[in-house]
């Protein structure tokens, strides 16, 4: 199994680096997080078309690269680092997993080569982002439609295309349809991070397309998929608040020396430094696991926990060492604050994924 990154990946991380550093300053994400739309058209075609990142990590069979987790946590990590504005999660991770891990050849050939280019935006939709034992309760199909619904969807209000896992007579399987479908109401809501646009869904005898089998397995794989690549988000998110406030303690000034030279503030730096690491090794891990196709199988929900524990610690203490400018609208912060408050909650509290890990380990050692 690799276990560091090649020279190939690197020059990677450093292409995708030079491009969101350029595309996706903190000026552009307040413009863009104010906005109905969410994001930039131009820059969306942009890196779909030149860098190829929505269908980087798709199957070369349907429009793709052909690369992996790793891959996608790189891309993750980077949009992270400089707070991305738009349905690259959405699209490409949640409804390009979702239907890459479940789908039919028939419906991967019909949909995931549009995902691929960037042509068709897509969005999972799931009626419960608390974890995947509640997937299949609040919607179901009845007789070829669907009802129900899904209080909070990612990017539904951009979606040409909704993926949906419902729960019908013979039990969970998965589902598409247009969001032009008629029985179909979204409605965009109000929330803490405005970078990531939630809408509420509702399905009102929509008809859908069988898309694929799925039981309780393959919900749990597929939820473990994403925590994997929204870890990545979180370790990226928290890395760029590291390094922006050990860079304002050496620049703030108080009693005639900087306060990065503070015995107190150099404790807090470390630890946090060692947190960050620790984090990102773990989600690194998991994401080589994944690609191999081996490691523990609570590895997903162990460093999602470990990410955003660290991202809300990195976000506090790059406040509080601002002193009173880290709690102003003008200071830039509050914006990977809020990414990390949401994120906290998004696919599941670090407490229901670390009680998810000890059921997985008892039941390991019970068959032990």
């Amino acid at each position: 199994m690799q276990t560091a990154f090649s020279e190939d990946q690197e020059q990677f991380r450093l292409t995708i680096g030079r491009f969101l550093q350029d595309k996706s300053p903190p000026s552009a994400v307040r413009s863009l997080m104010a906005t109905e739309q969410g994001f930039d058209a131009s820059v969306w075609s942009q890196m779909c078309g030149e860098l190829g990142l929505a269908g980087m990590h798709i199957p070369e069979a349907y429009g793709g690269f052909g690369f992996g987790p790793v891959e996608l946590g790189i891309v993750a990590e980077e949009m992270g680092r400089h707070l991305y504005c738009g349905p690259f999660f959405s699209s490409a991770v949640m409804a390009a997993g979702a239907l890459m891990l479940n789908a039919t050849s028939k419906a991967k050939e019909a949909w995931l080569p549009g995902i691929a280019d960037g042509s068709v935006l897509a969005t999972l939709v799931l009626d419960s982002l608390d974890g995947p034992e509640q997937i299949g309760a609040g919607v179901s199909v009845q007789a070829g439609a669907l009802h129900g619904l899904a209080p909070l969807v990612v990017d539904a209000h951009l979606a040409d295309l909704m993926v949906v896992i419902a729960r019908d007579a013979q039990g969970l399987n998965l589902y598409t349809l247009t969001a032009d479908t008629a029985g179909v109401v979204v409605e965009p809501i109000e929330v803490l991070d405005p970078t990531r646009k939630l809408a509420r869904v509702i399905f009102d005898g929509a008809e859908v397309e069988h898309a694929g089998n799925m039981d309780e397995a393959a919900v749990a794989k597929t939820w473990d998929y994403m925590c994997v690549a929204l870890a990545h988000e979180m370790i990226g998110g928290a890395q760029q608040l590291l390094e922006t406030t050990l860079e304002y303690t050496k620049l703030r000034y108080q009693f005639g020396r900087p306060i990065g030279s503070f015995q107190s503030l150099k404790h807090r730096c470390a630890d946090l430094l060692l947190a960050v690491e620790t984090a990102k090794a773990a989600t690194h891990h998991a994401a080589q696991c994944l690609a191999a196709g081996e490691g523990e199988p609570y590895l997903p929900s162990m460093v999602k926990a470990m990410a955003a524990d660290t991202y809300m610690l990195a976000a506090k203490e790059a406040i509080q060492m601002r002193g009173g400018i880290g709690f102003t609208w003008e200071e830039d912060t509050h914006l990977w604050f809020k990414r990390a408050k949401s994120s906290e909650v998004f696919l599941g509290l670090p407490s229901v994924h670390r009680e998810r890990m000890m059921t997985m380990i008892e039941q390991q050692e019970s068959v032990l």
